[in-house]
């Protein structure tokens, strides 16, 4: 699926524009705050669903960032979710 420029320059633009610190969310990240607020507000099998999801897309996201991110500080980003999700499900594992 193509996209066509003025979605592209938005999904790619950042603050500040030289060294992008805070940038347009991407998919998996969208995903992961959709599925985190459809969690809070579920009760049940579909709110441990909509959690299992929303730590699986965050873990994509941080992969992503700390693979392909856009600079130091995005790639630092990256590393520090997904060490914060190791922490966060080895806690809840053993809860």
């Amino acid at each position: 699926m193509a996209q066509d420029g003025s979605i592209a320059r938005v999904m790619h633009a950042g603050w500040p524009a030289r060294f992008p610190i805070v940038q347009f969310p991407n998919p998996p990240l969208m995903l992961a705050l959709l599925a985190g607020v459809a969690g809070r507000v579920a009760d049940g099998t579909p709110h441990r669903v909509a959690l299992a999801v929303s730590y699986l897309a965050l873990g994509v996201w941080a992969y992503e960032e700390a693979v392909r991110g856009e600079n130091w500080f995005r790639r630092a980003l990256g590393i520090g979710f997904g060490a914060y999700l190791v922490v966060s499900l080895t806690h809840a594992v053993h809860a």
